[in-house]
């Protein structure tokens, strides 16, 4: 047990290698704006502050959820890793109950004050998206939705993290919204979700006995990851497709992903059973929806 340390805790709870999902969809919408029009950078700044407020939010309000399901205790150490297991900050004492609500309840005052900023100063059409953004990110864990405890969390990642980021980022800088930042962020959000399904696997046990019913949960290892596989070639198809439906063809740049998502896949598929094989795969597949991201935006940014 650690003593309390607000800033290592807050730091824990930002976790910014996996903030780096919302960023890479920021990207990518931006790359699409940028490509027809002038980037205003002060409305792309308080986006992404926005995001990350309700990325760091999201994750407190979920310790919270997760330490009183029993989850988080209920992993064992040799199933923990860099990118799965939950942030522990309460089970390691980094913070304590009320300074994780606090952090929650200030984030998500940051993330919805610049959300109204914007909707008031810039852009009325961003309401919708950013109420269900919200709404996705309190009740990812909280009663009565629990999200991700009702086997809907890799649906609502793949929408928040792929359509919802991507093309809210591009209406803030356009004022609308055009169908290729829409289909680009399709095989975007797969490929997050695929990032949130392969950190499933090692907390499997630990979900299962706090009725967390994941997708790992629900099929078991052996056959998530032939599913885990079957997302990877599901996003890089409709990926090659984006150009017949009238994107750029550099936006086929966003494919050299699919080299980490060989290797991640490749992993899983003959060692799903393992956690400590299982963290290379986890990198990897971080790396190819950042490589997916930037290659597309690229791809945008040279049409």
């Amino acid at each position: 047990m650690n003593k309390p340390d607000l800033v290592a805790g807050f730091w824990r709870l930002a976790d910014p290698k996996i903030s780096l999902a919302s960023m890479a969809s920021i990207f990518l919408g931006a790359c699409a704006a940028a490509a027809v029009g002038t980037i205003h950078y002060l409305w792309l700044g308080l986006t992404v502050i926005g995001i990350f407020a309700l990325e760091v939010a999201k994750n407190a309000s979920g310790e919270i959820f997760d330490f009183d399901s029993g989850t988080d205790f209920a992993v064992a150490p040799e199933d923990r890793s860099p990118f799965s297991g939950g942030k522990h900050v309460l089970i390691d004492g980094l913070l304590t109950r009320s300074q994780t609500i606090l952090i929650s309840t200030v984030a998500y005052s940051v993330g919805i004050g610049v959300g109204l900023a914007i909707l008031i100063w810039r852009e009325p059409g961003v309401f919708g998206i950013g109420v269900f953004g919200v709404l996705c990110a309190f009740f990812y864990h909280a009663p009565p939705l629990k999200l991700s405890y009702r086997g809907l969390g890799e649906l609502a990642v793949a929408i928040c993290y792929g359509p919802l980021i991507c093309v809210g980022t591009y209406l803030v800088q356009r004022g609308k919204i055009d169908i290729a930042p829409l289909l680009a962020s399709i095989p975007l959000g797969l490929l997050i979700a695929n990032f949130l399904v392969i950190n499933e696997f090692p907390d499997v046990k630990a979900d299962a006995a706090a009725s967390k019913r994941t997708l790992v949960v629900r099929v078991g290892r052996r056959n998530a990851s032939r599913i885990f596989a079957l997302i990877f070639s599901l996003a890089f198809t409709l990926s090659l497709l984006l150009p017949v439906a009238g994107l750029p063809n550099w936006i086929l740049l966003g494919v050299v992903a699919l080299i980490p998502a060989t290797l991640a896949s490749s992993c899983v598929w003959n060692t799903p059973e393992q956690t400590a094989k299982l963290i290379p795969a986890q990198r990897n597949t971080l790396l190819t929806f950042l490589l997916y991201a930037i290659g597309a935006g690229i791809g945008f940014l040279t049409s």
